[in-house]
């Protein structure tokens, strides 16, 4: 299966994929963190080419509600963070997962297909990870664990903050890999 991961640098859902047998690359605008196959250039210049699958994680800067108390101020932001999301969920693949936290595409374009949390897949943390599904079904959780620590929230303020909050639980890419493929 042709893998398409949008909007990753981490290389995590990437090489979940790879793992399992799959040809499988992320694109970002950032170099990827950990070597593997990965395009540094902007996502929509590939959306074309035969991909039977696309997990796409869009920027959440401009979207996330977690940020509204700025969204008076960011409005043309916003509208061009929607429309990069239409854009991914519109995109000539026949399988879509597009992942973002709570968010205004849920009012600005329609409502997830599923709500998952870190805990289901193994992870004793809290992290509402939404998904917009296109011809895929709903992730089933594979390791219900104890514990619902919000390490993700308590971060401290660092320069990459911001990166270290967007990276995909392993345990969620690998039921991707597991159940999508």
């Amino acid at each position: 299966m042709n893998v398409l991961v949008a909007c990753e640098f981490s290389g995590v859902v990437r090489d979940a994929f790879i793992a399992k047998g799959h040809n499988a690359v992320s694109c970002d605008l950032l170099s990827t963190d950990v070597k593997g196959p990965h395009i540094k250039d902007d996502v929509r210049k590939y959306l074309n080419y035969n991909w039977d699958l696309m997990i796409a994680h869009p920027p959440c800067t401009h979207l996330a509600v977690s940020g509204a108390r700025w969204f008076k101020d960011k409005q043309y932001e916003q509208k061009e963070a929607l429309e990069f999301v239409r854009t991914l969920l519109n995109a000539p693949i026949d399988k879509i997962a597009l992942e973002n936290p709570i968010s205004v595409i849920s009012t600005k374009i329609r409502k997830p297909d599923q709500i998952v949390q870190p805990w289901m897949f193994g992870h004793g943390e809290t992290k509402a990870t939404c998904f917009w599904l296109k011809n895929l079904p709903q992730l089933q959780p594979t390791n219900v664990v104890e514990g619902r620590e919000n390490r993700v929230h308590k971060m401290p303020p660092s320069k990459d903050r911001w990166k270290k909050r967007s990276i995909t639980y392993l345990g969620i890419a690998k039921a991707m890999a597991e159940q999508w493929a």
